[in-house]
């Protein structure tokens, strides 16, 4: 079943789909953090909104698979990213409904689409091309981020149920991120399985 839908990648059409959606999920995502945006010192401005910075790097990715191209090192940003903040927002939405915030509608259209994100980085994986060396250089973004983050504060804003736990969160973060490093090593660099044959 799932060899199925990795094989379904491939149809043109679905990669369309993906990357309108993808898009539209940025712009929103974008929007989205224009309220701490714009509060942020302009040095950390690239540092704040992790999430649609992600999708972004997807939206390349998927343009170049219609031109039949492949863009290793934005895929490895893209594989890792989607990982680590898909995660990342799924679990900070969940916790702060279990400390006791009421979630609305936006907090579960949150964890689907963040959900989503996480899911795409795995299913695309046996077509990326990444190389050990671009891992190296996302890992070396995806670690320094998590410093500018939770050492300079610049974190996506969170719950107010979880503010008492910000190192508790930032401690979780860096983890994640070693995790989704893992997994793309194990998924796309160790396993380059497939060929995108549009």
């Amino acid at each position: 079943m799932i060899n199925y839908f990795i094989r379904m990648l491939r149809e043109p059409w679905v990669l369309f789909i993906l990357l309108v959606a993808n898009l539209l999920g940025t712009i929103y995502g974008y929007w989205w953090y224009k309220e701490q945006l714009a509060i942020t010192p302009a040095q950390f401005y690239i540092f704040v909104p992790d999430s649609p910075t992600a999708s972004l790097f997807l939206v390349f990715v998927l343009a170049a698979f219609l031109l039949k191209k492949n863009w290793p090192l934005m895929e490895a940003f893209a594989a890792v990213t989607l990982i680590k903040y898909g995660v990342w927002a799924v679990v900070m939405n969940i916790a702060a409904g279990v400390a006791g915030a009421t979630l609305s509608w936006q907090n579960y259209m949150l964890i689907a689409s963040h959900l989503a994100m996480a899911v795409q980085a795995l299913l695309f994986a046996p077509y990326f091309r990444i190389k050990p060396w671009h891992l190296v250089v996302v890992s070396v973004w995806t670690l320094h981020n998590d410093i500018i983050d939770y050492v300079f504060g610049m974190h996506p804003w969170v719950s107010r149920v979880l503010l008492d736990y910000i190192a508790e969160i930032g401690y979780f973060t860096f983890w994640l991120s070693i995790l989704s490093i893992v997994l793309v090593y194990l998924f796309a660099v160790r396993k380059n399985r497939f060929k995108l044959n549009l």
